[in-house]
């Protein structure tokens, strides 16, 4: 009889009759009772009422019986602790029962149960279970530690189930091994000290080959998985495992395939790319993964998604299959532009003829958003593959020619990316793609239009007429089509400065007086200016050589490849993302590629390949602090000789009398005198003589010549809108300075007072002090000096008050630094131990200054240099943190911290996600790679350190996290 009849019940007096039921003395009636309990929790009915009554059904010899009370009781463990304690004693004794079944039953359904007051009893019977002689209650009990790791980590390294969960990895049984593979790999997921708690060796890596073969499919997937995060100490070991691997790939179940998809790429890379058994295995890796595009259309997704990855690491290995990625009429949409994606990366020249076949076919189907794709995959092929590049254009031409609105608007937003790659080769066909003008009606259709006509408008003889169509309706296009038609215009006049006056004049005073858009008001106010000071350098600006594009840029950056094909298989492999984008509540240690064996090139992109070892920049290592005699360098203080050897002195005629002191003081603890450095010109002289001009609102006889004025109101009186146009600020600094701190006060330093913070200008680090007098006397014969420190920092010039300093008077002053004195670890690192000295005594006291203000101005980093560099630091010295409360986009955080020199050298945008890759240089050399993870709206920032000098990242995180806040 169906199970159906027990959801069915209308009875009003249900539970009472369950009571009576589940208290029956009949055995029969007892199990029909539990079954209709089990059936109400099923459709949400709440039968928590019943638990005594259940729970007294426990104490049977009936496994069905048996297994449904488990099943309540897991349900409603946690929302009844005090009454779940009552079947413990039943628990405790099911793991001791003869039959395998029951003993792995219960402590299974102990382990399910997250309650805290019965975890402390599962710790005896699961030591028991993980001992027990039946393989089936031992394989149980392995995942039942792993649940128990997740509600109490402590308790389970206390009591030694780590250790007995390595043991069970020797086991005989298959299956215990995978499924202590499984718990263990769970546990170092979750462990926030990493793997530390699971280290594969050359031993158990044997074992857990011969476990291979015999073990499920789901617990192949585990040991597939823990494998491929071993790292073979040599070539030798590599294959050796790989050998054992590659018969998974014959496997019927897709998961398993590509798990062992992910060990062979893995430690493919640890063996010469040009050797036999490299090549060999490429030949086996592609007729699997083929396999799994016949299966059904959400496999076949999941499988491209992944094989898009593998394509882009080594194209090698489908290069001969370019058929099976032909789109079928049956496809899915899905399918269908994951296949268009991966045949592009896959044309080459052998094959590009093929290829445009069926993308000039897909072109003229009924799915629009299909047929958008094939047009523009039909661009990326001629950008790709020079050969192609004529026929590409002439297939796209055909296209244009059918006047289908969206096929010619994708057409002409790729020819616009092909006149870039190809210049001066098919601008011919120009005057076929002016016939379609009036048809467009998308923005990125418009704005490549309005390129075009732009950057060869010496050879369009009514290109200002064509323009100038568009400017009648300024306002009413999109901010892209603006934007562009505000740089052709410009360029127009530049190539035909004659004809163009009138038309530049008023699409200048269009974006600079009448829209709203800052972006565009911004840029218009830079080309009006450029054009009013000196055309000559606006036609080096606005008509300077392109760099030429490359299909390469639609590629994975190689770092974020590396890390993705160690997740193949995974959800990382199907969103293209780090588990670390997308999983939260866990900080999960991210995986790499192993380095690529000598004389490697492989099949990456070039920027991949190391950088010569002189490009990648060495790090200072700030040296250890040394020990002192009662264990501070307060001594080294104390010993200093303020006298004239050393000490930054003021101007002779205030150098104060110094005899009488009696501090008998070192001056080699400090490295000497400072040697003075020279400063480069101000604004000015960055800035060139039109300055004032520009100023004024004058334009020079040059401006007046190119018939351009500037535009209105941007005299003296709206210099701060100027200001910022040129990136300057009114009055105010964008670089993060802390307020000043009480550095010594009025009851230490005898009625002298000095508040104080650091900066940085114009490159040099500063100290800005302010001294208070709040004693009853006159304080004169200033003077400072610094301890050895982490970054050598040490006066550069004399420390400037004017004397006397009278009672209750306050003076500001400021003291310029250098980075040339003697260098020592201090504790914290950015300690600083200062000595002032006046007429009444010699005062120490302590200062910290923040990193940020050591970051040099040179510290962009060149990208392969940075991509090179990021790959040879190794993972342990990467450390991850959150910024909270910082609602900024990308571009404010770019330009936020560009002004704390760290500098964005790349930036990548992921399924709405940006990552800014950043790199800054301390004055001692030292340098940082940053990645930061900004998603618009979400107000935490995630950020990724990497360096070699490990001492500074804690003072790193500090400054990223001051500046983004403040």
């Amino acid at each position: 009889m169906s199970d159906s009849k027990y959801f069915t019940t209308t009875k009003k007096g249900e539970i009472y009759e369950l009571k009576a039921d589940l208290n029956s003395d009949k055995k029969e009636k007892k199990k029909e009772a539990v079954k209709k309990v089990i059936a109400s929790m099923t459709v949400g009915k709440d039968v928590s009422s019943l638990f005594p009554d259940v729970v007294n059904c426990m104490q049977t010899d009936n496994l069905e019986l048996k297994k449904l009370v488990y099943l309540y009781l897991m349900n409603y463990a946690k929302s009844q602790p005090d009454m779940a304690i009552m079947a413990v004693n039943t628990f405790v004794k099911d793991c001791e029962d003869p039959n395998p079944l029951i003993r792995a039953l219960a402590v299974r359904t102990m382990g399910c149960i997250r309650v805290d007051k019965i975890t402390e009893y599962l710790c005896e019977p699961l030591r028991k279970c993980l001992k027990d002689e039946d393989p089936y209650v031992q394989k149980t009990a392995a995942v039942c530690v792993a649940k128990l790791y997740d509600i109490n980590p402590v308790l389970v390294e206390d009591q030694g189930f780590i250790d007995l969960l390595r043991d069970l990895l020797t086991a005989s049984n298959p299956m215990v091994v995978a499924n202590a593979v499984a718990a263990l790999s769970e546990i170092n997921d979750a462990s926030p000290t990493g793997s530390t708690l699971f280290e594969l060796n050359s031993q158990t890596i044997n074992k857990l080959l011969t476990a291979l073969n015999e073990c499920t499919e789901w617990g192949q997937i585990f040991i597939l998985d823990s494998l491929a995060n071993f790292s073979p100490k040599d070539e030798k070991e590599a294959q050796s495992i790989c050998e054992r691997v590659t018969p998974r790939l014959a496997h019927a179940n897709a998961a398993v395939v590509l798990s062992a998809v992910k060990v062979l790429m893995k430690f493919m890379e640890l063996m010469p790319p040009s050797g036999e058994y490299v090549v060999a295995l490429t030949k086996k890796l592609a007729p699997p993964l083929v396999t799994l595009l016949s299966a059904e259309p959400e496999v076949q997704y999941v499988a491209l998604r992944n094989i898009n990855l593998i394509v882009q690491k080594r194209p090698d290995i489908l290069k001969e299959e370019m058929k099976v990625f032909f789109v079928k009429y049956n496809d899915p949409i899905y399918v269908k532009l994951e296949k268009l994606d991966i045949m592009i990366r896959l044309a080459s020249q052998s094959n590009i003829a093929q290829v445009l076949a069926e993308l000039k076919e897909y072109a003229t189907e009924v799915d629009v958003d299909f047929v958008r794709k094939s047009v523009r995959a039909i661009g990326r092929c001629a950008i790709k593959v020079d050969v192609s590049a004529e026929r590409c254009v002439s297939t796209l031409l055909d296209l244009i020619q059918t006047k289908v609105n969206y096929v010619v608007q994708e057409a002409i937003v790729v020819i616009k990316d092909i006149f870039r790659k190809y210049p001066n080769k098919y601008e011919s066909i120009i005057a076929t793609l002016c016939e379609n003008l009036d048809s467009l009606d998308e923005p990125e259709a418009r704005a490549s239009m309005i390129w075009i006509l732009g950057e060869y408008a010496e050879r369009i003889d009514n290109a200002e007429e064509l323009l100038e169509s568009f400017v009648e309706g300024f306002h009413d296009e999109n901010t892209q089509v603006q934007l562009q038609l505000l740089t052709s215009i410009v360029k127009l006049f530049l190539k035909r400065p004659q004809d163009t006056q009138e038309l530049v004049q008023n699409v200048l005073s269009l974006a600079t007086q009448e829209c709203d858009n800052p972006d565009l008001r911004d840029r218009g106010y830079i080309y009006w200016r450029l054009l009013s000071t000196d055309p000559a350098a606006a036609k080096d600006v606005v008509l300077a050589e392109k760099p030429l594009i490359s299909e390469e840029t639609d590629l994975i950056e190689p770092t974020l490849l590396d890390e993705l094909i160690c997740y193949i298989g995974s959800l990382a492999s199907v969103y293209h993302k780090p588990p670390s984008a997308f999983v939260e509540g866990r900080t999960a240690t991210r995986r790499f590629l192993p380095t690529r064996a000598p004389g490697s090139s492989g099949s990456a992109s070039p920027e991949t390949e190391t950088a010569p070892s002189s490009a990648i920049p060495e790090t200072t290592v700030i040296p250890q602090q040394q020990q002192h005699s009662g264990g501070d360098l307060i001594g080294d203080l104390l010993s200093i000789d303020l006298g004239d050897s050393g000490m930054v002195q003021q101007p002779p005629q205030q150098q104060p009398n110094m005899g009488g002191m009696g501090m008998g003081m070192n001056m080699g603890a400090f490295g000497g005198a400072p040697q003075p450095e020279t400063t480069g010109g101000g604004a000015m002289d960055l800035l060139g003589d039109n300055m004032e001009s520009l100023i004024m609102g004058n334009p020079t006889p040059t401006a007046a010549a190119a018939g351009a004025a500037p535009p209105p109101g941007a005299g003296g009186a709206n210099m701060a809108a100027l200001g910022d146009i040129f990136g300057m600020t009114s009055g105010t600094s964008e670089v993060y300075t802390p307020a000043k701190q009480a550095w010594l006060p009025a009851s230490k330093g005898k009625g002298l007072e000095i508040m104080g913070t650091f900066n940085r200008k114009q490159g040099k680090p500063q100290m800005s002090m302010t001294f208070h007098n709040k004693a009853m006397q006159p304080m004169t014969g200033f003077a400072v000096q610094f301890n050895k420190n982490s970054f050598g920092l040490q006066p550069l010039t004399a420390l400037t008050i004017p004397t006397p300093l009278s009672a209750n008077q306050s003076i500001d002053t400021c003291l310029a630094l250098n980075t040339r004195g003697a260098i020592q670890r201090m504790d914290p690192l950015m300690n600083i131990q200062v000595a002032v000295k006046n007429c009444i005594d010699v005062f120490y006291f302590s200062a910290t200054i923040p990193i940020n203000v050591l970051f040099v101005e040179d510290g962009q980093m060149d990208r392969k240099v940075f991509l090179a560099t990021w790959k040879d630091i190794p993972p342990s010295n990467e450390v991850q943190a959150q910024i909270t409360n910082c609602s900024m986009s990308s571009d404010q955080a770019t330009n936020r911290l560009q002004q704390n020199n760290i500098f964005t050298v790349a930036k990548r945008t992921v399924d709405g996600q940006d990552m800014l890759y950043q790199s800054l240089k301390l004055t001692n050399g030292i340098w940082v790679l940053a990645e930061l993870k900004v998603v618009p709206g979400n107000p935490t920032i995630q950020l990724s350190l990497k360096t070699r000098a490990m001492d500074v990242v804690q003072d790193i995180q500090k400054a990223y996290t001051e500046i983004m806040q403040n």
